[in-house]
Formats: structure tokens, C-alpha cells, sequence
């Protein structure tokens, strides 16, 4: 019955994407078309594009480890394997060589971000064993950071450095969920237990100690690296420590329902419904579905709005709508239908990315109403994923 209801509801809203109303959800073919200039200056500076900066003009990775790096080639994945255009392919495997040699290192957990939405991208489509062994060796590089004491996955080291400058021992970002799926598919590919152990360990001590009663999340956790009892309780990207970081939450409720997909625990699917409760009835939880860059900024509703999150929600949203009763799939349909409204997105020659209106850090100072190449993706991923769900 659930399967008929959702079939319904998806035959509904797709009907009204294509009868010409307002708030239409783009095609991959116009999304691209609207891309195109941005491959253009990649493929002419063979950079990575992350972000704009004072100027408008686009603002690229460095030659150093940059979580953000995975991003764009997997954008260019996701254009190619909805337009069947080589030069998508072509940039999705230049730009993605350029740090290859980033799956050794040990030195940071966002080795899931990066691989798994490029090279993993990569070989979900083409099937090729050089993609598959590029994450493999990004898994094996990322296992190293878990601590048995913790029962966690370290995310940042600390030393001379901001992290550092906290106090910080062993800090565990709720972001790091994200990097769990990386290890479910290594075990999956590998038929070794051991990577897919880590993630549930890292799930189950993250559901534990990172949320409140109500469902929303803390960004950070220090915990004692050598007898794994919790240190403090804090934000790094938030407004405050016991508010609630909106990215933060859209990574929790991603990363649960990715959990439950993997693994089929209920515990998993539960707590991605409680956290899409508090999400949903929180007062300050606009009615269009682009969330305040904190859901306890203190100018609401003059805050940022962070578009990066709600295309995080939203991709979210469509997956659990496959497990769960509730109206998920509406939620994620308001969302991309305000993303692709004119107040959110751009088109061929209005900018260089497809979202406007996305918060890095904005207690960092750093990517303040701004677009990000992360916002691109899960904005695109979600309307993959919508477009799949219709049978289309």
C-alpha cells in the first residue's frame, strides 16, 4: 500500500513540474547548459571550483587537501550520466586526478566527501575497477582515525592550529556521519566486515552522545582520547553551542538515512525521523524549506538563509520517503521547488554556479551568503534522485 501511496504522490508532484507551473524543477540538460561556463574556467586553469569570491569571480581549491574537492567532479558525474555528454566525463575524470593522491593520507576524516562523491560517483556509473580501488585506498586511509576507547572516527587533528587553539583532544563533527558511507561500500565491494564495523560503531556512539532530547544535534564532541569519556559538548560552525547549526542537522538526517540503508537498523531509521521532526515543527523552520543558516540565529528572520542545507535536506528527505510513512517526499519537493525558483538559483550567464544564498562558517567569518560547490551537488543529487523515484 505504502509503495501505491508514494507512487501517487510522485505521479502528483511530477505532474505538476511538467504542466508548466510556477516553481517547475529543471532538467539536467538546463542545469548543465547553465554549468557549462564554470567547466570552461576549470578546464582552462585545471582547477577545482569551490565558491565565488568579492568579485564574483570563482574561487578554487588549492593545491592542498580541501574537504570540498570531491564535489565538483561528482557534479560532473551527475551531468553526464543524466546527459550522456562526454565533455562532463572528461572534466569529472580531469579534475578528479588532481587529487588522487589525497587517499593516503591520514591526517583528516573528510576522505568520505571526497571519494566517495567523485571516484565512487565514478564507478557507480562506468563500473570501472581503477575508480573502485581509488576508494578502497581512501577507506583504509580513514580507518585509521578510529579509536576503539572513543568509538569514533577522529575529525580533526589538533595541534598548531584553530582546532587546537579550542582545547580539543578528540574532536568528532556530527559532519562525519557523511563519511561513513565510504566505509559501508568498501565492505560491500571488499566483502570485508571490518570498514562497515567502524561506521555502525561510529553511528551508534554519535546517536548517543551527539543529540539532545529533542532530536537536534551538537556540532562537535571532544572526547578523552584515552579513556573515551566526553570532554565538552561544543559548536565550531554554529551560532552557539547549544544551538542548533542547520548544515548540521541536514548532515544528521542525511547520514541516519544513508545508516538504514546500508544496514537496515531500525534505530537508525527512527532517529533520522526524529530528526526530521525537529527540523519540520521547529517555529523558526521557514515554510519554503530553506532553513536559517542556525536555527537559533538571533536576527531570524534577517539570517542568512543556507541553501546548502536544504539540498542536503531535501536529498535526504526523497530516500527516507522509500522507508517511511510521512509526507518526506512533499518536504524535499517544496525545497527543490524554491532552490529552483529565481531567488535561489542562477541561469546561464548569472553566475557560475547553480544555487545562490549558501553559509560556510559564518562564525569563521568565511563563505557568507555565498554559492558552494557542495550546495551544487546535493541540489543536483536531489533532483537525480526525484527523477528516479518517478520511474522516469
Amino acid at each position: 500500500m505504502k509503495k501505491i501511496i508514494l507512487g501517487i504522490t510522485v505521479l502528483a508532484l511530477m505532474g505538476s513540474c511538467r504542466s508548466g507551473q510556477k516553481g517547475d524543477l529543471p532538467g539536467a540538460r538546463e542545469l548543465a547548459e547553465t554549468l557549462d561556463p564554470l567547466r570552461e574556467q576549470a578546464v582552462k586553469h585545471r582547477k577545482i571550483p569551490r565558491t565565488i569570491d568579492e568579485a564574483g569571480q570563482v574561487k578554487w581549491t588549492g593545491e592542498r587537501y580541501d574537504w570540498t574537492e570531491g564535489f565538483w567532479p561528482g557534479v560532473c558525474w551527475i551531468l553526464f550520466d543524466q546527459t550522456g555528454d562526454e565533455k562532463w566525463k572528461e572534466e569529472a575524470v580531469a579534475s578528479q586526478e588532481q587529487f588522487v593522491a589525497h587517499k593516503d593520507l591520514t591526517t583528516d576524516h573528510d576522505l568520505g566527501f571526497i571519494f566517495n562523491c567523485s571516484y565512487g560517483k565514478a564507478y557507480q556509473i562506468t563500473k570501472e575497477d581503477r575508480y573502485k580501488e581509488v576508494m578502497l585506498d581512501a577507506a583504509s586511509s580513514l580507518v585509521t582515525r578510529f579509536n576503539e576507547k572513543t568509538g569514533c572516527i577522529q575529525s580533526w587533528d589538533v595541534g598548531d592550529n584553530w582546532q587546537g587553539k579550542r582545547g580539543w583532544e578528540f574532536p568528532v563533527i556530527i559532519d562525519n556521519l557523511m563519511n561513513l558511507e565510504l566505509l559501508f561500500e568498501a565492505s560491500e565491494l571488499t566483502g570485508d566486515p571490518r570498514y562497515a564495523d567502524i561506521a555502525v560503531k561510529h553511528a551508534n556512539t554519535t546517536m548517543k552522545n551527539h543529540f539532545r532530547e529533542d532530536a537536534s544535534s551538537y556540532h562537535v564532541v571532544d572526547y578523552d582520547p584515552l579513556t573515551g569519556k566526553i570532554r565538552s559538548r561544543e559548536t565550531a560552525q554554529g551560532y552557539a553551542d547549544e544551538s542548533a547549526w542547520a548544515r548540521g542537522q541536514a548532515w544528521a538526517l542525511y547520514g541516519y538515512t544513508m545508516c538504514y540503508r546500508y544496514t537496515r537498523d531500525k534505530a537508525y531509521l527512527e532517529m533520522a525521523e526524529r530528526i526530521s521532526g525537529f527540523i519540520i515543527s521547529h517555529p523558526n523552520y521557514p515554510d519554503d524549506g530553506v532553513p536559517y543558516w542556525d536555527f537559533d540565529a538571533p536576527d531570524i528572520p534577517e539570517a542568512p538563509r543556507d541553501a546548502s542545507a536544504a539540498a542536503i535536506m531535501a536529498s535526504a528527505w526523497i530516500e527516507l520517503s522509500e522507508y517511511s510513512e510521512g509526507d518526506y517526499l512533499q518536504r524535499a519537493h517544496t525545497v527543490l521547488e524554491t532552490l529552483s525558483s529565481d531567488r535561489f538559483r542562477n541561469r546561464r550567464g548569472e553566475g557560475y554556479f547553480l544555487l545562490r544564498h549558501s553559509v560556510g562558517s559564518i562564525p569563521h567569518g568565511n563563505e557568507i551568503d555565498v554559492p558552494l560547490v557542495y550546495a551544487d551537488y546535493y541540489y543536483l543529487e536531489a533532483l537525480e534522485r526525484m527523477k528516479k523515484i518517478s520511474g522516469e
